[in-house]
Order: C-alpha cells, then structure tokens, then sequence
C-alpha cells in the first residue's frame, strides 16, 4: 500500500495575482483553472513533483460565507500556514523570484540545521520558503 499527497490548498485574495507569483515568479505550471460562478481554482505543479498539484483559490471558493470570512480573517492577518519548496538551486530561484516583485522576507542564507533557504510573502501575504540541501 501506497499512501502520496495529491492537492495541497492555499487561499489567497486575489487569483490572478496570485498567478503572478506562483506561475511567473516560482515557475510552477498551470495544470488546471476551473471557474465556479464568482470563484476561480487554479491548479498549479511542477514537472519535478508529477501528479502533485497547488491549488490557488480565493477565502470563499467552495465555502460558506461564514467561513468564507473568517479565512479571510486569518489571511489578512498572515497566519495561513506556509508552504516551503525545494529547488537545486536555491539562489537562482530566489532572484527569479525577486525579479517578479515579490516581497522578500529573508535572503538566501545557510542554516545551522542544514539546508541553505530564503523566504517570500506571495502577494495575499503567504509565507512562501525555497529550501536546498547543501552538500554534507
């Protein structure tokens, strides 16, 4: 028996910008984008991880206003669960994505523990982190 993740879900205000981020910053691709009346998914990969899948929606895509609005809450509020990738050069990537505009959170440094990282806030204020494993 095999057990891998399939969707993971981030929450943002605005699809498109989001796009802009995710898509021409980071280099994901889009694999889907699905319209449902007012709310938009999009759903984004990477030829590195196949058959996984980010899908980027709005605080009220596919919920009730209730909770609609209290995501939107804890949006503004930037505390939504981060995401952190992985990439073989984590320099490169980092200006790439500087280059989009994104806000910079922490440049690429070596970690005590490990990896060398840096760290990005997506334009709805999602902690964004890009991590390598240094050669031991």
């Amino acid at each position: 028996m095999t057990i891998a993740l399939q969707y993971t879900n981030v929450t943002v205000n605005d699809v498109d910008e989001a796009l802009a981020f995710y898509r021409d910053g980071l280099g994901l691709e889009v694999q889907n984008d699905v319209a449902s009346g007012d709310h938009r998914w999009v759903t984004l990969g990477s030829a590195a991880q196949p058959g996984l899948g980010i899908v980027i929606s709005d605080p009220h895509a596919g919920r009730s206003q209730a909770d609609g609005d209290a995501m939107q809450e804890l949006l503004a509020k930037g505390v939504l669960p981060m995401l952190v990738f992985r990439s073989d050069d984590v320099d490169a990537l980092f200006e790439k994505v500087s280059a989009s505009g994104a806000e910079v959170l922490q440049e690429p440094i070596d970690q005590a523990w490990g990896p060398r990282d840096c760290a990005f806030r997506d334009p709805s204020g999602n902690t964004v982190r890009i991590s390598q494993m240094l050669a031991a």
